[in-house]
């Protein structure tokens, strides 16, 4: 189930100034370790070690592999590739372009295939309403009460932040 809390919009230049979204409740972030973890713990046969060295060497193998400039695709999570954010402005010819001047990074992108896809998310998702109390704590209402459950779409958004603006149980 992925809980979500709503909060306003705040950008003066927007007509939609003020008005509510969703936004998904994130409770943690789960590392490698963790996430090797509960692998293992899905009867994969493997152990939390042997999750871990093969998670963490892809992790290296995709770093290296993108920066040779190679897309690299596993299957039902992502194509993982390199990007370039240039300068505004560009060069006016080819023979004035530098990469000292006209790109200002590279960065990673990582785009959702299969499993994983929007589509397919929007598909199995199931939402419910929760709130951040105002230590940070996220809480939901209790399962008797109503809610806006079920369903999915998509917001506009992520990432959560402790607003307690709209939190009747803080």
């Amino acid at each position: 189930m992925l809980k979500y809390i709503t909060r306003p919009l705040v950008n003066p230049k927007s007509a939609y100034n003020g008005r509510f979204y969703a936004y998904p409740a994130i409770e943690e972030t789960v590392d490698l370790k963790a996430l090797a973890k509960h692998m293992a713990n899905h009867h994969s046969g493997f152990s939390e070690a042997v999750c871990s060295a093969v998670v963490q060497s892809m992790v290296r193998c995709i770093k290296e592999m993108v920066l040779e400039g190679k897309n690299v695709k596993i299957d039902d999570l992502a194509i993982f590739s390199c990007g370039i954010v240039n300068a505004t402005g560009g060069a006016v010819t080819a023979a004035e372009f530098t990469t000292t001047r006209h790109i200002r990074r590279v960065k990673l992108r990582a785009r959702a295939t299969g499993e994983l896809s929007n589509a397919s998310l929007n598909l199995e998702a199931s939402l419910k309403k929760a709130y951040y109390t105002t230590n940070g704590g996220l809480v939901m209402l209790p399962d008797d009460t109503p809610s806006d459950t079920g369903g999915s779409g998509s917001s506009g958004g992520s990432g959560s932040d402790g607003n307690t603006d709209n939190n009747p149980l803080g």
